[in-house]
């Protein structure tokens, strides 16, 4: 029998297990991992690896995850990178996958044998009723995005070559101490539109796990690239980028300004999400500063930046200002 650890954005996780045991009874070696609005990266990771190092040393693992490119998969995948030959992961999330998880791994110890089960059984759970509505519908197919037909064209090309207007499109740019994950992988993604992500970070970009692990999150169709700021200064100038619209994530709002500050053309910024730690203020349910945040982000308004405050679309825009001063930091 192999270990199952269900990872999800909120409770949903622990409700499919409830649901499953509801079932197949009662489970052993089967953990859920909640991943809740107030916690970070680092807390994730945290109890998922407090759910491996509940079950026994020897037994192979498998991740069931709700969403691909999503926090409970990234730091899942980082785990998994760790140890690739104890783990598996599955993404989408739903109770006819957990339960056939269930069913087979009372017949093998491998998890690699579960994963692929998993992959030739249909278990999305679609069906319609009346069953007319599905009749002509095919399954849909992944296409090759504009943005990496252009990407490889962009690598042929004499430097000094004009395409579009020579000038990269910024659609959003925005400060997020996770970067990739789920509502910047599915919800700014659609908004925006972007045909490229590029993570801008000297550090992320020196870190080939972290590199890899932003390149297999990246939503279907959208090429992610990890760069240093220097190098963002350099394809900002380069006129072989002029079809390209940019999807950008810092994971701190200094990394901003040093690109603005390297000449990177960058009028406004979505802080979307601020882990907190030691020593800063939480200042919305998502933003938490200290005083070199607040110093930086001051240094931003002075140079015209304007500051979009929102975790995801739906959001409504918060008053950065406001937020500041009702927890007297300006």
């Amino acid at each position: 029998m192999i270990g199952i650890i269900l990872a999800s954005h909120g409770k949903f996780a622990e409700g499919i297990k409830q649901s499953a045991e509801m079932i197949f009874g009662e489970q052993e070696n089967l953990q859920a991992v909640t991943f809740m609005p107030e916690e970070g990266p680092d807390d994730l990771r945290a109890h998922l690896l407090e759910a491996v190092e509940s079950f026994d040393d020897t037994l192979q693992i498998l991740f069931l995850v709700d969403l691909w490119g999503g926090s409970p998969f990234n730091q899942a995948n980082a785990i998994h990178e760790e140890m690739p030959e104890r783990t598996a992961i599955v993404s989408g999330l739903n109770l006819p996958m957990l339960l056939e998880a269930l069913g087979q791994r009372f017949g093998s110890d491998q998890v690699a044998d579960v994963a692929k089960h998993i992959l030739t059984r249909d278990v999305s759970g679609i069906r319609v009723k009346p069953e007319a509505l599905g009749e002509g519908i095919d399954a849909p197919v992944a296409a090759a995005s504009e943005g990496s037909q252009e990407e490889e064209q962009v690598g042929t090309l004499k430097p000094g070559t004009v395409l579009g207007d020579g000038k990269i499109k910024y659609v959003l740019a925005r400060v997020d101490t996770r970067l990739l994950h789920g509502q910047v992988a599915t919800g700014w993604v659609k908004s925006v539109n972007p045909n490229r992500i590029i993570v801008v970070s000297d550090k992320v970009a020196q870190d080939d796990m972290r590199k890899s692990l932003i390149q297999q999150a990246a939503p279907t169709g959208v090429r992610a690239n990890t760069i240093p700021v220097s190098k963002l200064a350099e394809v900002d100038k380069d006129p072989r980028f002029g079809k390209t619209k940019a999807l950008l994530l810092f994971e701190t709002p200094q990394d901003v300004l040093a690109a603005i500050e390297a000449g990177v053309d960058i009028k406004e910024v979505n802080l979307g999400s601020m882990a907190h730690s030691k020593g800063k203020t939480m200042i919305s349910r998502s933003l938490s500063v200290d005083e070199e945040d607040v110093a930086t982000l001051q240094k931003l308004k002075d140079l015209g930046v304007k500051f979009d405050v929102r975790k995801v679309p739906a959001d409504s825009d918060e008053n950065l200002d406001k937020l500041l001063k009702n927890h007297n930091l300006i």
